[in-house]
């Protein structure tokens, strides 16, 4: 079969919820994909930074066949003998001494929502059902009802509603307008460290210092949504890290499932996570041992690999690479780490279309911006290949 065969078929039988570009891939190692006619091309979307360890990397394909022939799921009904270690790794690694697995990055959001709200009511005494929490602007936190409820973006929320209640919208980046909204009933503040979706937006020097300053003051839970900018995207492990802050409650995905199986969690306290009692709350496939396994795996190359100091430095190279180009199109290069966002005075998909063609995937978001996010493994030379396709684009 060939790429059009392959499109036709997902166009007809496919709901078309995705505006894809056109290249149908059947293979992939580090940063490098193959498509089905055997074309390469240079991976800089890193499957919305799941893939930060790279497209199969050998030790946790390692883990996940050894963990695969053994037990892949046991529900939360029984214990298992994988779930236990991932919470003393995760520990190790950030300092959080409680953790609530789940699958997905949007069932993690949603379960810091319900621990925010529970914990508002049972230990901060807000009102039954009064509870209110606060997000930014132009966030994006996933696509369940709740959480789109929440966002700007008319377009997530068109057709969706009625919305659940309870949320406020703040600017992202101005202190103020978090201050003027807080009140006695404020449970929680969920925040992008850098926006992601919105196009690696990064807020003032201090903002975040101030935010979490201005939450404790007000006995406000700080949550930090790591799910893009975690696990090592942004140059630190995580991107609150820039501003040396502690968040009350952490939510991390993507990454910490190494691109082989859908992990994420929510991070915080016993004082936070502990309000959740037997049957409050619960996920089928959250904490089993094949992604318990893979878990580990992921933390460990990022680690050992150090693929954080990596992105670090190879983002600044990154980034002055591109600003050095200095296109007609664009309007800002900006970026933390190996996050990269190219703003453009035109539309961004007919450069991502004519980029493909040149064998470099990357993926539009807001209709002007270009997202680059390549797998943290990427080497000074390929970031070199990649820069002279850019070049030729733009």
């Amino acid at each position: 079969m060939k790429t059009q065969d392959y499109i036709s078929l997902e166009n007809q039988y496919g709901a078309h919820n995705y505006h894809p570009l056109d290249v149908v891939i059947a293979s992939a190692q580090g940063v490098w994909m193959t498509d089905v006619e055997g074309r390469r091309y240079l991976d800089c979307l890193s499957a919305y930074s799941a893939l930060n360890q790279g497209h199969c990397h050998p030790k946790i394909l390692k883990a996940f066949i050894e963990q695969a022939r053994k037990i892949t799921i046991t529900s939360r009904a029984f214990r298992n003998n994988q779930f236990p270690l991932l919470l003393e790794k995760l520990h190790q690694v950030t300092g959080y001494d409680m953790i609530l697995p789940m699958n997905s990055g949007a069932e993690a959001v949603e379960t810091a929502l319900k621990a925010a709200r529970k914990w508002g009511y049972t230990v901060k005494g807000i009102p039954k059902d009064k509870a209110e929490i606060i997000c930014a602007r132009n966030n994006f936190h996933g696509r369940t009802t709740t959480i789109v409820g929440f966002s700007t973006d008319e377009q997530y929320k068109a057709g969706f509603g009625p919305f659940p209640g309870g949320f406020k919208i703040v600017e992202f980046g101005s202190i103020e307008s978090l201050k003027a909204a807080i009140t006695a009933d404020t449970a929680a503040f969920l925040v992008e460290p850098i926006q992601g979706e919105a196009g690696v937006v990064i807020p003032p020097d201090g903002y975040l210092h101030e935010a979490a300053a201005l939450c404790r003051q007000n006995d406000v839970l700080f949550m930090a949504d790591e799910i893009q900018s975690g696990l090592g995207r942004s140059g630190k492990l995580f991107a609150f890290e820039h501003e040396n802050i502690r968040p009350d409650v952490v939510i991390i995905g993507k990454a910490l499932g190494g691109g082989f199986y859908p992990i994420s969690a929510v991070l915080s306290n016993k004082e936070v996570l502990g309000v959740f009692q037997p049957g409050d709350h619960g996920s089928t496939f959250g904490g089993n041992p094949l992604a318990a396994a893979v878990a580990i795996a992921s933390l460990d190359v990022i680690i050992d690999e150090k693929l954080i100091e990596r992105s670090a430095e190879l983002g600044k190279y990154f980034i002055e690479k591109i600003r050095s180009l200095r296109s007609p199109y664009f309007v800002e290069v900006r970026g933390r780490g190996l996050w990269i966002a190219i703003v453009l005075n035109q539309k961004a998909r007919p450069f991502c279309e004519a980029l493909m063609k040149k064998g470099l995937l990357c993926k539009e978001t807001h209709e002007n911006i270009v997202r680059l996010a390549p797998p943290l493994i990427i080497t000074k030379e390929e970031i070199d290949w990649a820069c002279e396709r850019l070049k030729e684009v733009f």
